[in-house]
């Protein structure tokens, strides 16, 4: 099957390889998404199809660049038995926009802001709980050294005016859905005062400050749970967000 996007719009690609209702894209933003021998293939510049905001701003050095992105991912996934926690991109937007929840800052002390590359390992920054520290936009995204505009959170731009509740796909091929607050996350906030490192109460400015419960009719650690009869993941309200765990193998291209 040749790529259609030598014959279509990037929009309509979109709309005609999985079927999606048809999406205006930023006239700097390009995506080809194919199916073809088992995979799903994206090829994207990581820009979006809807506005950002600024870059380089006071919580974000980075400035937006065009990027080089091909990953392709199983069309038919398989669930094993054990979750594997991945560092770095999870999935992908139907938009070409890299999903990537994880932080590289700890807090530390020293430092001016409170955390660095070199901080406490104990303590992980949360993406979304440090969301004006590090300088993140109405899309919950921002920007790293490279110029990768990424998602940490629920796309909002992505989201607006989409019928459908198809975010993405994940490393593993299983599809990422949005479906709002029908779905809940098995995460809740620690009780209590930190007993180390940053002091304070667990107030979801770490990773550290969440654990994972679970409980009937809730998600599991990956953010995983079924839809219309198949498993996928979720986009959540709540930590963790998006999935921090996988279920399937993971494609190459993903993680670090």
């Amino acid at each position: 099957m040749p790529p259609l996007s030598r014959l279509l719009s990037p929009a309509l690609l979109v709309a005609t390889t999985l079927g999606l209702p048809h999406v205006a894209l930023a006239a700097n933003g390009h995506v080809s998404i194919t199916k073809n021998g088992g995979n799903i293939c994206m090829i994207s510049n990581g820009l979006p199809n809807h506005s950002t905001g600024r870059f380089p701003n006071r919580g974000n050095p980075n400035s937006i660049h065009a990027q080089n992105i091909k990953v392709c991912v199983p069309q038919n996934p398989k669930k094993g038995s054990q979750a594997k926690f991945v560092r770095g991109s999870i999935g992908f937007a139907l938009n070409g926009v890299m999903i990537r929840p994880g932080t590289a800052d700890f807090y530390d002390a020293s430092s001016r802001r409170g955390f660095s590359r070199q901080g406490n390992r104990n303590w992980r920054l949360e993406g979304m709980g440090a969301h004006e520290l590090l300088g993140m936009d109405a899309n919950n995204a921002h920007v790293d050294e490279r110029g990768l505009y990424h998602y940490h959170g629920k796309p909002t731009g992505f989201l607006s005016g989409n019928n459908s509740t198809l975010v993405g796909y994940a490393a593993d091929g299983f599809e990422i859905h949005y479906a709002g607050s029908s779905v809940i996350s098995g995460y809740s906030l620690v009780a209590g005062i930190r007993k180390d490192g940053p002091g304070g109460r667990h107030d979801g400015t770490y990773e550290q400050d969440w654990q994972f419960t679970g409980g009937s009719g809730k998600l599991d650690q990956c953010n995983g749970g079924m839809l219309n009869g198949q498993f996928v993941y979720f986009v959540t309200d709540s930590y963790p967000y998006v999935p921090r765990c996988l279920w399937g193998k993971v494609s190459s291209g993903f993680g670090r």
